[in-house]
């Protein structure tokens, strides 16, 4: 019997693109809590900042790279975008470079997360649609099957829980897919996406993939976590100018009110330290 997936689709401007896949088989590679002690942690991309907008302005020509008839300006590639900074903190610098992921140089990293972005989109087999032919976006199950395809990781596993997301930190970095409020586009100089307490008032622009790189604070009282005090940060694809130098934040109980539509995977490479 076919697996029947739960999907929920946005629209994929050239900013954003990422679409809401679940997968129940995914439910055995969901990493428990086991009560251990959560710390302060964080992981730093070893890439610049990554921009998915003004492509032609990075000197990033896709036409003749994909074989367009013209060079598009913005990609809904930011699941592939949220991949490569992942990578470049799991892989060794010469590992990444063997890979084909340049991390001194921002339009071949850029180029990199484009070819992730295409090949996710043909994991993606819940439609009939992929890149370069069509920019339909992605999705985080699509990304991580593009990795593993690769080689680039051997592994991948889930969070369901705000214990089980902290724990992930620990090891690693996280991809993060989230509906993206149109709030969450204009944060303050720290990066808070959801410092007005209104944003989920405000329209859902679509859905993007960001990195998770730090668990900057974590609130706790009688053992457990308090939410409205645990803070994450996240490595956005829209250049350095937004947020905190490229970095956005967030709190637990942000992530905690939107989970439902929240995919959280924490790909892994066995025997290779960040």
């Amino acid at each position: 019997m076919p697996t029947k997936l739960t999907i929920h689709t946005y629209d994929a401007p050239g900013h954003l693109g990422r679409h809401f896949v679940s997968d129940p088989r995914s439910r055995a590679y969901r990493r428990r809590y086991a009560g251990q002690t959560l710390r302060v942690t964080e992981w730093e991309p070893r890439l610049p900042v990554l921009d998915q907008r003004n492509l032609a302005a990075q000197g990033i020509h896709t036409a003749a790279q994909y074989g367009l008839d013209h060079d598009v300006d913005a990609l809904a590639s930011c699941t592939g975008n949220a991949a490569a900074a992942l990578l470049s903190i799991l892989l060794t610098k010469q590992q990444a470079l063997t890979a084909g992921l340049r991390t001194d140089d921002p339009a071949a990293a850029q180029h990199f997360a484009i070819g992730l972005y295409a090949e996710a989109t043909q994991y993606d087999r819940w439609h009939d649609m992929a890149w370069p032919s069509q920019d339909c976006g992605s999705s985080g199950l699509g990304v991580a099957k593009a990795m593993r395809a690769r080689g680039l990781i051997d592994q991948y596993g889930h969070a369901t829980t705000g214990e089980e997301l902290c724990a992930l930190l620990q090891t690693g970095p996280v991809l993060m897919g989230l509906p993206w409020f149109s709030q969450f586009s204009d944060p303050g100089p720290d990066g808070f996406v959801d410092a007005d307490p209104d944003w989920a008032d405000s329209p859902i622009e679509g859905g993007h993939e960001v990195c998770l790189t730090a668990l900057e604070s974590i609130g706790t009282e009688d053992g457990d976590l308090l939410t409205d005090h645990t803070v994450l940060r996240f490595r956005q694809s829209w250049g350095s100018s937004w947020g905190d130098h490229g970095d956005g934040r967030l709190r637990l109980s942000t992530v905690l009110a939107l989970l439902d539509q929240i995919d959280l995977i924490q790909p892994r490479k066995d025997g290779v330290a960040p």
